[in-house]
């Protein structure tokens, strides 16, 4: 390829920026405080912030600010005394959506380099010629697109960049445009408080019921009562045109899409003109971080090279991760009912996160790991980091008696598994940090899963 692929991942703190980049993205974006469409999970303080441009720039790495609101009157001068603040920490561009801040962003610091965000609905070749006029560098286009669009788009603008989400959730409205968030919680959307409504537990009831049947179940999984039959929502203007619901023990699905996946179309992107593949995802896991950027690096690395890879193989990365099924969204046309997710008791991932790794005795053979959910001896277990994909049985669990005594000790002993530790058979997520077996010796940023029965 003539320029370079930019792998571009969502940092929703300075830890997930760290596995960003260790996992192989290119660049990351980062949530500004008050000003960011992610607003509510928006993890960035002044001082990280300016902390995660140093690390990014020492690194070779990019870093974008995003301030893609879009702006009530009193919401004006505050974004631009804060501006003041983002260019004192000089972040390679700042994604924008709002016409009246980028202008005044022109005018007050013309230097700083701005990409379009995807709010603003970039669908055609015009608005790139418009906006290129205008000063900006790069537009995220809009999820709506085909890849013939997106092709066309390049063909007549040439002069600007193209971004394009490649992964993560995907809206149920268009673009962002939902109002359900504002309707049940009164949270704009636009002004970076989405709930995520569509995307909450839902459940359905029958016709004058009782109130003994609205309410005869604890909410628990276990305790879930199977409804009997199909049901079905029906438009009135739209008659014959089903549109199907299901439910299990863990919710009602109707308004949840599947998420977006084009590890497969990554080539014909390049070719397209994308010179960025944007993944979504800031109020993600590193865990989510780890595995999809080990699915896309290695793509991205063989488009570059002219190589051809494997996306059967690299598509295994991202469904072992929690998913809701996968789309290649608009891309292809029109996804119809395949771009919702209400497929009854599937099962759409493999294995489950367990910790992060925070230390490893070589001698001992075993890694001190900070446990975000249950293990138990006995689980199959695989280490993962950017260079390993280790599976082992879990035959060990210990517990330090000084972290049992003090949980946010930082002694240095720590970093060496305890003679006299207190042996378990299970771990729990939210405690302490517990040793755990581990084979091989990991490496940098490296995190435990565990296999699910399946």
């Amino acid at each position: 390829m003539s320029q370079k692929l930019e792998l571009l991942m969502p940092a929703g703190n300075l830890e997930k920026l760290k596995y960003a980049l260790a996992y192989g993205a290119d660049a990351v974006y980062a949530g500004v405080p008050m000003f960011s469409l992610r607003a509510r999970e928006n993890q960035f303080t002044w001082e990280t912030l300016a902390e995660g441009v140093e690390y990014c720039h020492a690194r070779g790495k990019k870093i974008y600010f995003t301030a893609n609101i879009y702006a009530h009157n009193m919401k004006i001068k505050p974004f631009m005394a804060a501006f003041e603040k983002m260019q004192a920490l000089k972040p390679d561009a700042y994604i924008m959506s709002d016409p009246g801040l980028i202008y005044l962003v022109r005018k007050n610091f013309p230097e700083a380099e701005i990409h379009l965000s995807v709010q603003a609905n970039n669908t055609n070749w015009a608005q790139a010629e418009f906006w290129k006029s205008m000063g900006i560098t790069r537009i995220i286009l809009s999820r709506e697109l085909s890849l013939k669009e997106v092709k066309e788009i390049h063909e007549m603008c040439p002069d600007i960049e193209i971004e394009f989400f490649v992964h993560g959730a995907i809206c149920m409205a268009y673009s962002g445009r939902c109002l359900l968030s504002n309707y049940f919680s009164h949270r704009d959307p636009n002004q970076g408080t989405c709930s995520h409504s569509c995307r909450w537990e839902y459940k359905v009831f029958k016709k004058d019921a009782s109130e003994e049947e609205l309410y005869d179940s604890t909410g628990r999984p276990e305790d879930y009562i199977p409804l009997q039959g199909e049901f079905y929502l029906e438009e009135r203007e739209r008659q014959g045109e089903m549109l199907p619901i299901d439910e299990d023990e863990y919710g009602t699905y109707i308004m949840n899409s599947r998420d977006i996946c084009l590890l497969s179309y990554v080539q014909e992107l390049a070719d397209a003109g994308v010179v960025s593949f944007k993944v979504e995802g800031r109020s993600k896991t590193v865990n989510y971080l780890a595995w999809v950027g080990r699915a896309y690096r290695p793509a991205l690395d063989a488009v570059e090279k002219w190589e051809t890879y494997n996306d059967e193989v690299l598509a295994e990365e991202v469904f072992a991760i929690s998913n809701r099924g996968y789309t290649p969204g608009f891309l292809v046309g029109n996804p119809g009912e395949k771009a919702i997710y209400f497929e009854k008791n599937l099962d759409l991932h493999e294995e489950d996160p367990v910790g992060i790794v925070k230390w490893y005795d070589e001698v001992r053979k075993m890694a001190r790991i900070e446990v975000k959910n249950r293990i138990d001896v006995g689980d199959a277990l695989v280490l993962l980091s950017p260079s390993q994909r280790v599976n082992f049985s879990l035959e060990q669990i210990i517990a330090d008696p000084i972290l049992l005594a003090n949980p946010k000790s930082e002694e240095a002993s720590l970093t060496h598994a305890p003679e006299n530790g207190e042996s378990r058979e299970s771990g729990h997520g939210g405690h302490i940090d517990l040793w755990v077996n581990v084979p091989e010796k990991p490496a940098d940023y490296a995190i435990v899963r565990k296999k699910r029965t399946l």
